[in-house]
C-alpha cells in the first residue's frame, strides 16, 4: 500500500477531492490529513471520511513533532493542498523528490510568498490576464520554485471578480490533483 499524507490549512476542498479520489483504491490511500490550524474545515471533513487527522502550531512543524509523525507515517507521497505555511527544510530533506504542491496559477508568475488564494486570483485579474490554471510542482527550500510536474491553463477573459477566477482554478485542481498523484505513486510502485 502507497501512503499518502496531506497538508492543508483551510476549507480543504482538495484534499476531500483526493480523499474521496484513493477511498476505494486497493493500492494507494489517504492515511492522514495535517493542519497547522485547530479549526480547519479540512480536519472535519478528514474526521467524516475516517481520515486519521493531526493538528499542530508553528513551533512543532519547525520542531521534531511534525517530522515524528511522518516518519511513524511512512508517506510514499506527501501532498500539500493548500498549505499557507513555508514548509520546512528538514523535512524537505527527509523526504527528498516525495513532496508536492499545488499552486493556483501558471508559476513562475504570481508564485512566493503571500501569493495564494483569492490574492493570486486577484493579481491574475488585475494584470487583466486573459488565462490563467494551475501548476503542480515538487517541493524544494523556496517557496513555489519546485520543478514542475504539470502545469493546466483554462481561459478567464469572462472573469470579473476573483471568486470566478477561484471557480475556474478549482475546476482544474479537482480534475487534476488527485490524477497527477495516483501517477506519481504508480510510477514508484
Amino acid at each position: 500500500m502507497k501512503n499518502i499524507v496531506i497538508f492543508a490549512s483551510g476549507t480543504g476542498s482538495n484534499a476531500e477531492n483526493i480523499i474521496q479520489y484513493f477511498k476505494n483504491n486497493t493500492s494507494k490511500s489517504v492515511v492522514a490529513v495535517f493542519s497547522n490550524n485547530s479549526n480547519a474545515k479540512v480536519l472535519e471533513k478528514a474526521n467524516n471520511l475516517n481520515v486519521h487527522t493531526v493538528s499542530f502550531n508553528k513551533d512543532e512543524l519547525y520542531g521534531d513533532f511534525v517530522l515524528s509523525k511522518l516518519i511513524e507515517l511512512k508517506p510514499d507521497l506527501i501532498v500539500l493542498a493548500g498549505f499557507l505555511l513555508k514548509f520546512p527544510e528538514h523535512i524537505i530533506a527527509a523526504f527528498p523528490n516525495k513532496i508536492i504542491n499545488i499552486h493556483p496559477a501558471l508559476l513562475p508568475n504570481y508564485g512566493g510568498k503571500g501569493m495564494y488564494g483569492k490574492h493570486v486570483h486577484q493579481a491574475v485579474l488585475d494584470n487583466k490576464e486573459t488565462e490563467t490554471g494551475i501548476t503542480i510542482h515538487f517541493v524544494n527550500e523556496q517557496y513555489d520554485e519546485g520543478r514542475i510536474i504539470l502545469q493546466e491553463k483554462t481561459s478567464i477573459s469572462d472573469c470579473t471578480t476573483s471568486e470566478e477566477v477561484a471557480t475556474k482554478v478549482h475546476e482544474l485542481e479537482h480534475r487534476f490533483f488527485p490524477q497527477v498523484i495516483d501517477q506519481l505513486l504508480t510510477r514508484n510502485l
